[in-house]
């Protein structure tokens, strides 16, 4: 079941979407998480599809390895969109079954939520999936620059998220091989009551923290050894260069927050 997750991995490929500067992507990845939630305007969801397709297109992410991995990410889009249908009032009544009432309102607000929630994780997928750690940190430390004048550790801060990306894709391989272990020993993961399902994971979560924290501690002691001491005074060996095609990606999503804030504005 954890096998296919592919959120926090890192696919190499020679595309467009991979030789961005990081700091381009992480603010096009900013502006359109925030932006895509401030309208429900049609041209702002099929603005905001169309700019997914394409960085879906021009990322050359095997397609088959991406469906693969957002299946796991499509029953938590299914259960959002059920939650929508079970709990809106409002609209005229499309079923009626006597325990559940189906609105149109509740259709059309699961069906955009879903709609949404999809196109922003393909679009923060996209951003993992083609910059590697080492990238992604000194993205967002630079990006974090203005707080480091009010004493804020930014690059330990940078660092740290970097390093819980870095490790989600090992975390879910260690759970995967810890429920294995577990039903070879007998533990049934799919069948009994919520409560029963629930004390099965117990087992798995136990050794997986045990685990966690053991390589996290070695993780320390190694950065320790090499003496790595993070913030002031420290040199990078890789520097970031902003490039023309980074202007235009930052011209285009400026372009689709301006229009958001436009057909917000009109109503």
């Amino acid at each position: 079941m954890f096998d296919n997750v592919i959120i926090g991995q890192f696919v190499p490929r020679e595309s467009v979407i991979h030789r961005l500067d990081p700091r381009s992507k992480l603010i096009a990845v900013m502006l359109f998480v925030i932006f895509l939630f401030t309208s429900r305007h049609p041209a702002v969801l099929i603005s905001g599809g169309l700019l997914t397709v394409t960085a879906f297109a021009l990322a050359n992410i095997p397609l088959r390895f991406y469906i693969k991995g957002m299946r796991f990410i499509a029953i938590i889009i299914l259960f959002t969109f059920i939650l929508h249908v079970i709990m809106t009032n409002e609209g005229t009544v499309l079923w009626d079954a006597g325990w559940l009432t189906v609105y149109t309102g509740g259709v059309i607000e699961g069906a955009l939520i879903g709609l949404r929630l999809l196109l922003l994780i393909i679009m923060t997928t996209l951003l993992t999936l083609s910059t590697t750690p080492v990238d992604l940190t000194d993205g967002m430390e630079w990006l974090m620059q203005p707080l480091a004048k009010t004493k804020v550790p930014t690059h330990e801060l940078a660092l740290m998220m970097s390093i819980a990306l870095r490790f989600i894709p090992t975390l879910l391989e260690e759970t995967s091989k810890i429920a294995k272990a577990q039903m070879a020993r007998g533990a049934n993961f799919s069948q009994g009551s919520l409560w029963q399902r629930l004390k099965a994971i117990v087992p798995i979560l136990i050794p997986l923290f045990v685990q966690a924290f053991k390589r996290a501690e070695d993780l320390a002691t190694a950065m320790e050894a090499r003496g790595y001491a993070g913030g002031d005074g420290r040199t990078k060996y890789r520097q970031l260069a902003w490039e023309r095609k980074d202007t235009i990606v930052i011209g285009v999503f400026v372009l689709f927050s301006l229009m958001t804030i436009i057909l917000q504005w009109i109503g």
